[in-house]
């Protein structure tokens, strides 16, 4: 896993880099990088067909395992980089929740303490690790933290394909594991690639629940045998442990689908052995399983549990306060009208007609079974005022039928080649159907992305520039006001606390916040009502001396820097607060604060394009 991780990682550092040598023209506005794109992904497959016909030939393996590493990472790399080559910006550019991943990046790279990604003074909420990371590389490189965030995402989801490829290897037949690797890849960059941190473990989700239950369910007669399985245990709770310090909901997701295996498993071992006493085998697996996760995620929820064990006044968070549309129904991708929806319909017949024979149907049902009962859970807890987010659980459910379609089409091929009498011809034709569907859905990634290419060419960058060559947004005045807070207070820049509504800002530049975007994206240890609350009340208030005696008197850490907005009537910040149940789940409001309020030797005040820059010198 290892090595295959360096070579997707060389391949993909290769790849972007020659994208990025080639003046390119914006994705939204030519289908030149389209067309490149496709080209791009005819040449990895066909370095995976190679690698597919070596395995089969039984001859080069270890060429044939480096060119399958090879043209998976370069398949991720290109179908991600060539359409995002002519601008600086991932995937939906700094956007809503892309904004709030880039300023964490930025957080992590400016240093690697584990801080949150907004409040100072506060250890991180929302999980650390693949932004720990990726702090790392950018400093590595030389790079911003909002600058890096493109390459890291796309490298990081190259290597997570290899290794997926990697553990499938392990599992399944090496040409299997090939086509399914390529297959779940292109799944996961299609339909879960604007979220990295959770691309990465949800195409290793698959392959880690046919793990799990060669852990969990031992049913051969043999004590020997029965006994075995214990490296899979390891290997599950190793998944586990990442997951919990990548993507707090896919662990619990997979924690439930594992949870659900062992009881599945010690209820046949319970049927089939007639005493109470079997089902503690699996059971002790599970608590194994359990305990090597917990300790891998204590690495970044400790400071977090103790911060809170201290007594630290915590809002209950309203993370979990969204239900958009999809996630008030049951996700049924198998009935879409699509190549993807007609590979799942294969994957559904497949699980449910070797559901009794297949220990890798048994896997992936159990996977699709828990995806169904966590939307169920999920719609249920609306009635107390939350959900479990289970619309992000598509690209999974996704995932699982999708690979289970492909078992699905290698298992129709092979029946129908010897139905055939091993026809030649047949053959020929069972590959070439199976080469168009595949060329004909990885082609039009690129489409099924296109909403958030196009936001990554329209949104305004760190250097101030839109790449689709129009005008800038405000964000081209940000440079300017870093300057002028730089020029009143020359230290680190983490050492100051800028109140903003403009919290893209915070993205390109590692100030600590007073606010977050909005509620669903603080820090529950933040108080992000009662922030909100005193920033309302600053407004009423009538001259500067009560201003500054408001601010020694807050609980927390106070504003050094306000950039507002220019008002008719004063200065403007614009605050959000969550208004859950209700679809959009945040409300927006402005306050405006007097200027009567800063016209005081105590404060500096300067603008820059639409903002006013306010620094509190005394």
């Amino acid at each position: 896993m290892l090595l295959a991780a360096v070579v997707a990682a060389i391949v993909a550092a290769v790849g972007l880099f020659a994208f990025g040598q080639v003046s390119w023209p914006a994705f939204p506005s030519s289908n030149v990088t389209q067309a490149v794109t496709t080209v791009g992904q005819i040449v990895t497959i066909a370095v995976l067909a190679v690698s597919v016909l070596l395995y089969r030939a039984r001859r080069w393996v270890r060429a044939a395992t480096v060119l399958s590493w090879a043209g998976l990472s370069g398949f991720v790399t290109v179908t991600l980089g060539m359409p995002l080559s002519a601008t600086k910006l991932y995937l939906h550019g700094v956007s809503v929740d892309q904004e709030f991943r880039t300023e964490y990046l930025t957080r992590l790279t400016d240093s690697a303490a584990l801080h949150d990604m907004t409040y100072a003074d506060l250890p991180p909420y929302y999980p650390a690790g693949w932004f720990w990371i990726g702090g790392r590389v950018a400093n590595l490189l030389g790079m911003d933290g909002w600058e890096a965030f493109k390459p890291y995402a796309i490298a990081s989801i190259a290597v997570a394909a290899v290794l997926a490829l990697v553990l499938w290897n392990k599992l399944i037949r090496a040409d299997w594991a090939v086509v399914v690797a390529l297959a779940a890849a292109a799944l996961t960059v299609a339909y879960g690639s604007a979220e990295p941190y959770g691309a990465v473990i949800a195409v290793l989700i698959p392959p880690v629940l046919v793990l799990a239950w060669g852990g969990l369910y031992r049913p051969e007669k043999s004590t020997q045998t029965r006994s075995g399985g214990w490296g899979a245990v390891v290997g599950t709770g190793l998944f586990l442990g990442v997951a919990a310090a990548f993507y707090t909901l896919y662990l619990g997701f997979a924690a439930f689908a594992v949870t659900l295996m062992a009881i599945v498993s010690a209820g046949l071992a319970v049927r089939a052995q007639g005493s109470w006493r079997a089902m503690l085998d699996p059971l002790l697996r599970l608590i194994v399983t359990a305990a090597i996760a917990i300790a891998i995620a204590l690495t970044v929820w400790l400071p977090y549990l103790l911060e809170a064990l201290r007594g630290t006044p915590a809002d209950s968070g309203t993370a979990t306060h969204y239900l958009p549309d999809s996630g008030a129904h049951l996700p049924l991708p198998m009935l879409h009208f699509s190549l993807a929806g007609a590979l799942c319909m294969l994957g559904t017949i497949w699980l449910v007609s070797r559901a009794a024979s297949s220990r890798r149907a048994q896997a992936l049902g159990i996977g699709v079974i828990a995806v169904y009962l966590w939307s169920l859970l999920s719609m249920t807890a609306t009635v107390v005022g939350s959900t479990l987010l289970s619309f992000r659980l598509e690209p999974v459910l996704i995932l699982l039928l999708g690979t289970a379609g492909v078992f699905g089409f290698f298992e129709f091929s092979r029946w129908l080649v010897l139905a055939t009498s091993e026809n030649p011809r047949v053959k020929a034709s069972i590959v070439v159907i199976g080469l168009a569907g595949l060329i004909a859905f990885t082609q039009n990634i690129p489409q099924v992305l296109a909403s958030d290419i196009t936001i990554a060419y329209t949104d305004t960058d760190g250097d101030g520039v839109r790449a689709d060559k129009r005008p800038p947004g405000a964000a081209a005045y940000y440079g300017d006001v870093d300057r002028i807070i730089t020029e009143q207070r020359p230290g680190e820049r983490h050492d100051t606390v800028v109140l903003t509504s403009d919290t893209s800002f915070l993205s390109f530049y590692p100030y600590f916040g007073f606010q977050a975007l909005t509620s669903h994206y603080a820090n529950p240890l933040a108080e992000f009502r009662e922030r909100a609350a005193a920033i309302e009340s600053w407004t009423e208030l009538e001259t500067p001396d009560q201003l500054i005696a408001a601010l020694d008197e807050l609980p927390w850490r106070a504003p050094d820097v306000f950039v507002f907005r220019k008002g008719s009537d004063g200065y403007t910040l614009r605050l959000a607060e969550d208004v859950y149940p209700n679809d959009p789940n945040v409300r927006r409001y402005s306050v405006t604060f007097p200027k009567e309020l800063f016209d005081d030797p105590r404060f500096t005040i300067e603008e820059a394009g639409p903002f006013v820059v306010v620094n509190r010198v005394g």
